[in-house]
């Protein structure tokens, strides 16, 4: 009992610690870019803009009909202005609040290239202006004015051709002060991504409008020292989030695109944390092109990853190992193993990190077999923390909890989100290849404090890729009474079809295109069950899992197998001849 009273004490001084720095953040951010800075005068105002920074996200051009009609779509849900402005309805989430103000929508309104879309967009950039353009809680939060600077710029041609010149001057005017407010409350701004799409914008603004010299150096040094701080030695991003990446590259690019056409060359800081981010592109893809699922990554968005790694000069293969982001990654012959080994970040970092520590996605060619939930694209609110549970991950969960502590997301109404209190603090990883294939061993601490248990995994991946080999080990660190129980979760994608074997001491795994593997875990108590797949990106859809149960008084480990099955190479090979076949004819 003492260590739970000792637990709640340490838990209860790291939400005060946030608590403060999100005040003290919070009256900076208001002196910084409170009433005195939106109703202060500014003389200066950019005369032109002299470049318009490249949108490299996919656009669709039917999209424009339905946002003139007034019917926006963001986030899930769908909002019909019935001809007023859409910046009048009321929001029904943050979220589609943040969308539309954010107005990355403009270029489906460009890949329609009518007069009615240009119009369109013209006006419902004017209506924003002269409703919003002094202050709006929604649209002036720091992410989102980022966001709608970046959007500004790159649809400029789009909003100002044929326009007036009182126009002009007014859009001018308008973002010169949006990105002196980004420039004022850069500091105050959510640390990790959000911070640096501020400084990502702020240095495409004034590379991008007329009379900005004095601010170009200091904005992109700036930019610099975020990408510094963020971008990890081994190219990943600092709160752990494969989809940071793809947030960052996709604006950070066009940035250095501008600066070349400018004839400033990007600094070196710049250059190298694209040539380190690009092969942890890689690193995450599965063979159908799709990103494995850990600490916030949700459905993969493929085109954009094309286009991002299109840019990618070096072709820089994947690493296997990546230390500082805490994930190791295995391939043999055609099968892919992505293993989560690292300790939660930082709790100012981690609202999207989840408790998955151990947890590991496996795919064979363009089949993915094991996998995590993922995220939800729509009603996040609703199964955030079901997601980002242990439960939720290919891993072990003891006594049906997760190895990591979150704040509720309703506590503080909901000010401080939902961070990690308390989590791992130690994995030691230890990876060996030889040629029976690779074997990775880790262990995290995520059950010490509570329970006095360290959590082992030790995985092997034959050399041919056909037989993957796995024991989790529970090891007590102190003397106990209490009796334990573990589950042991195999997360199956949807397309997986799974059926018990051998009177129910085996489970057939068999793909689309009829490979098929077995699992096997002798000794275990074993099950199929229901699960859900979040992340796909038509929604949710349902699929199994594998479960393994035990009691620490009886057994402190199991040991289990995959193994590729010959008929799934006979059936493969079938296909393989079929399709040869239908190409000679």
């Amino acid at each position: 009992m003492a260590q739970v009273t000792l637990m709640s004490v340490t838990e209860r001084a790291r939400v005060w610690r946030l608590l403060a720095q999100a005040a003290w953040q919070s009256l900076l951010r208001w002196m910084h870019g409170g009433p005195l800075f939106r109703w202060r005068l500014f003389s200066s105002t950019p005369a032109r803009l002299i470049i318009a920074p490249q949108d490299l996200r996919t656009a669709d051009g039917t999209n424009a009909a339905d946002i003139y009609a007034g019917r926006f779509l963001f986030a899930g849900q769908l909002v019909e202005t019935s001809g007023q402005s859409p910046f009048e309805v009321p929001a029904p989430s943050a979220d589609w609040a943040r969308a539309l103000h954010g107005f990355g929508w403009l270029r489906h309104l460009k890949a329609a290239e009518t007069v009615v879309a240009r119009q369109n967009a013209r006006a419902l950039v004017d209506d924003w202006i002269r409703s919003c353009g002094y202050w709006q809680d929604t649209a002036w939060e720091q992410q989102v004015v980022a966001r709608r600077v970046l959007a500004w710029l790159s649809q400029s041609p789009l909003i100002l051709e044929g326009c007036d010149r009182e126009f002009y001057r007014r859009f001018l005017r308008s973002l010169a002060r949006q990105v002196r407010y980004l420039r004022r409350t850069m500091n105050e701004t959510p640390d990790g991504v959000p911070r640096l799409q501020a400084a990502i914008a702020v240095a495409a603004a004034t590379v991008s409008m007329s009379g900005q010299g004095r601010f170009v150096r200091q904005s992109l040094r700036r930019l610099d020292q975020e990408l510094a701080r963020q971008i990890l030695a081994d190219g990943g991003h600092i709160s752990r989030n494969p989809a940071a990446l793809l947030d960052i590259l996709v604006d950070l690019l066009p940035v250095r695109q501008a600066l070349t056409v400018q004839g400033m060359p990007a600094s070196a800081t710049v250059m190298q944390a694209i040539d380190r981010m690009m092969p942890m592109i890689r690193f995450f893809r599965h063979g159908d092109g799709t990103f494995a699922h850990f600490n916030g990554m949700g459905a993969t968005p493929v085109d954009l990853v094309a286009t991002i790694l299109a840019y990618d000069d070096a072709r820089g293969g994947p690493p296997g190992n990546a230390p500082h982001s805490g994930y190791q990654r295995v391939t043999c012959g055609d099968t892919l193993m992505l293993m989560d080994t690292g300790v939660p970040p930082e709790p100012a970092l981690s609202l999207t990190a989840h408790a998955g520590c151990l947890s590991f996605e496996m795919s064979s060619r363009r089949n993915r077999i094991v996998v995590n939930c993922g995220v939800s694209n729509s009603e996040r609110g609703a199964w955030r923390s079901v997601s980002r549970a242990t439960a939720a991950h290919s891993t072990a969960t003891i006594d049906d909890t997760s190895s990591a502590r979150f704040l509720p997301e309703n506590r503080f109404g909901g000010w401080l989100g939902a961070p990690i209190l308390t989590g791992p603090t130690s994995v030691p990883v230890e990876r060996e290849e030889g040629p029976s294939g690779v074997r990775i061993v880790a262990s995290h601490n995520g059950y010490q404090d509570n329970l006095r248990l360290i959590h082992e995994r030790d995985i092997t991946l034959s050399q041919d890729g056909s037989v993957l080999d796995g024991i989790d080990r529970f090891r007590p660190t102190a003397r106990t009474s209490r009796d334990h129980e573990f589950a042991i979760r195999f997360h199956l994608h949807p397309a997986i079809k799974a059926s018990s074997i051998r009177s129910g001491t085996g489970i057939l795994l068999v793909a689309p295109d009829g490979e098929a593997w077995e699992f096997t875990a002798p000794g275990c108590e074993m099950g199929i069950e229901e699960s859900i797949y979040l992340s796909d990106s038509s929604g949710h859809r349902r699929c199994e899992q594998i479960v393994l149960y035990g009691r620490l008084t009886h057994r402190r480990e199991a040991a289990w197998q995959f193994c590729r099955t010959a008929a799934g190479r006979a059936t493969r090979r079938r296909v393989s001849d079929t399709a040869s076949s239908e190409l000679d004819l």
